[in-house]
């Protein structure tokens, strides 16, 4: 069945992709008067190529902690990331209420200030809670938003591309598909996104399905972009013609990322490998102990860029082993542009459990 047809069955759902020229940013057409594709005007600017950090959302009492993001936000602007991803999976989106879901989005955006690109968050396993995800990331002033494969209910491909198609008909912003069958429980197969392709707003993939012979194919069949999904395939995704990469380490260390992804466009794949390799003992430390979530957290939290290192239950920080193999790779990383480990002074006590937002009538 075809999407737009679906669309009219169900409720709430706004038919947008048609709408005519984008309000922002403005562009002139070199396609002889038609609209000319989304993704063929990000190419054109730039838009979204280099390295985007999937922030943090960082709690204080078990609540949302609005000035550490906005801080965060500054900080990663002034080290150069090119743009910033909220409320991904890194962000704690499963365990965030949607009227927070929200406001980290606006205060992301807010502070951002239009600097760098954000790419909101939008994903869900109910298409209609996606829709209404990615209209209100629209509203509030996102530049593009990432909307994951529908996860536990394993939708068959079929219902996957359905998914994708109506989220991307109820917005005019850029959608980047996220493929990470080993959260999703399913792929977006290749065939699925050679059809994804043709959706004038579906423009663009983030791959942490690792299979670098696909992204090549893909990206020989379609126009979509690539972003590395996966921290350890930032640089062989860049190499094999990828745009850039949302990632958790850069949380720590967006410096070298930026370094990585403006020498590999610059040709220079010396300089290129010289970060992937200071970056390898980082990356083990923040994403093979514990979830990456939390040892970004814990990391941050050593580094006194952030006050807590706590996340939502189901998450708890790290146990003591845990903890202690963090440290053991931490104590490897040597020269990482703009990170010091010399004074990394981690709270095993203060990361250790989860917290829950406050419910009226509840103890915690």
């Amino acid at each position: 069945p075809n999407a737009t047809s679906l669309a009219f069955s169900l409720p709430f759902v706004t038919q947008r992709h048609s709408r005519g020229p984008l309000s922002k940013p403005q562009f002139t057409s070199t396609t002889g008067g038609k609209k000319p594709r989304i993704s063929q005007l990000i190419m054109e600017r730039v838009m979204f190529k280099g390295s985007f950090p999937a922030l943090i959302t960082p709690f204080k009492n078990g609540e949302l902690d609005l000035d550490t993001l906005k801080k965060l936000v500054e900080w990663h602007i002034g080290e150069g990331s090119h743009g910033l991803v909220p409320v991904g999976t890194t962000g704690e989106s499963p365990t965030l209420t949607h009227r927070e879901h929200e406001i980290v989005i606006e205060e992301v955006v807010k502070a951002a200030a239009g600097r760098v690109p954000v790419i909101a968050g939008a994903g869900s396993n109910n298409t209609l809670e996606g829709i209404g995800l990615i209209q209100h990331a629209e509203k509030v002033g996102a530049d593009a938003a990432l909307v994951v494969t529908p996860y536990y209910n394993k939708p068959t491909q079929a219902g996957v591309l359905t998914h994708f198609r109506l989220i991307a008909d109820a917005t005019d912003l850029p959608v980047i598909l996220y493929d990470i069958p080993g959260r999703s429980g399913i792929e977006i197969t290749y065939d699925t996104l050679l059809r994804a392709a043709k959706h004038p707003n579906i423009v663009a993939v983030k791959d942490a399905k690792g299979d670098l012979s696909e992204v090549s194919r893909v990206m020989n069949n379609t126009d979509l972009i690539y972003f590395a999904g996966d921290d350890a395939n930032a640089l062989p995704t860049l190499a094999i013609g990828g745009a850039g990469l949302i990632g958790v380490t850069a949380n720590i260390a967006p410096e070298p990322y930026r370094l990585m992804v403006d020498a590999v466009n610059a040709g220079d794949l010396h300089t290129a490998t010289a970060q992937h390799k200071l970056l390898e003992p980082l990356v083990r430390a923040t994403m093979t102990h514990v979830p990456g979530t939390v040892a970004t957290k814990y990391i941050l939290q050593g580094l006194g860029r952030i006050g807590s290192a706590r996340v939502r239950l189901p998450l708890v920080g790290p146990e003591e082993s845990e903890a202690a193999n963090i440290e053991n790779d931490i104590a490897l990383v040597q020269g990482v542009p703009g990170v010091d480990f010399s004074n990394f002074r981690p709270d095993r006590n203060a990361a250790a459990g989860g917290a829950l937002p406050k419910v009226a009538g509840t103890t915690r």
